[in-house]
């Protein structure tokens, strides 16, 4: 009876540890990418870099790994190449303007978009959890003159995992430009807010503009329905409603919430 039962119990454990794997493993599909202007995962998988990057260009979706890095990798060891700065990666000629295009095989719920114009935030789009389009892009503006490194952060909201691209471009006149396809408009700028397009979500790192004072428009009425885009001032501040809000006071729900702070203004 007793070896009977130990038997058993190796049975058992063998199976348990066949599955367990499976169990704890992270999930092998996925997930997106930049394509245009071609992140350095894009020109891997094309073959357009003049160096073999190993296996990320064969799955330049799955540069995944814990939110808050500021490598092109993440962090995740399997694609450790994409940090390698003395290779050479192909550079993209673009204007000041140029449109961010993802192509995502899964549009995971998703809190922030954010760009990082070599370490330094430039321009971030607040998903608000909601899934994005498959082909969703955003319009990065103001980029500065020179050859530079875009680090394009995807952070998934229900997770605790990002996407990772970096993207080397050199802006300058008559650049490459902006492509065409579906931007969503609205990001802002580390200081400063973008120029024209709605304001379908974006925020801002210093929730300010360039420093110069407008008009004031309407006090905010805590009554009233707010749309996207409508502007108010409150405290000696012009406030630009980022999605429907009512009974939200600007200033109140933090830096992720309803309003956007576009600094001073004067008195009509």
């Amino acid at each position: 009876m007793k070896k009977r039962f130990r038997a058993a119990a190796v049975v058992a454990a063998m199976g348990f540890a066949a599955i367990f794997p499976a169990l704890t493993a992270l999930p092998a599909s996925a997930h997106g990418w930049v394509t245009d202007p071609p992140s350095r995962q894009a020109n891997c998988a094309t073959g357009a870099t003049p160096f073999d990057c190993g296996s990320v260009k064969y799955e330049p979706q799955s540069v995944e790994a814990r939110k808050g890095s500021m490598q092109c990798s993440g962090g995740n060891a399997a694609f450790s190449i994409l940090d390698d700065n003395s290779k050479a990666w192909p550079v993209k000629n673009v204007g000041s303007s140029v449109n961010i295009q993802w192509k995502l095989t899964a549009n995971h719920a998703t809190s922030l978009w954010e760009y990082f114009v070599d370490g330094k935030l430039h321009q971030t789009f607040d998903q608000g959890g909601a899934q994005p389009s498959p082909t969703i892009s955003h319009t990065l503006t103001n980029l500065p003159a020179g050859k530079h490194t875009i680090l394009a952060r995807w952070n998934v909201s229900n997770t605790v995992n990002a996407f990772y691209n970096c993207i080397d471009v050199f802006v300058g006149p008559g650049g490459g430009g902006t492509t065409d396809g579906g931007s969503t408009d609205g990001g802002s700028t580390d200081g400063g807010s973008t120029d024209g397009g709605s304001t379908d979500g974006g925020t801002t790192s210093g929730g300010s503009t360039d420093g110069s004072s407008t008009s004031c428009p309407s006090v905010y009425d805590a009554a009233a329905v707010y749309l996207a885009g409508a502007k108010v001032s409150h405290n000696g501040d012009v406030w630009l409603a980022k999605w429907w809000t009512q009974g939200q006071a600007p200033g109140t729900t933090g830096e992720w919430g309803q309003w956007q702070n576009l600094g001073p203004c004067t008195s009509k």
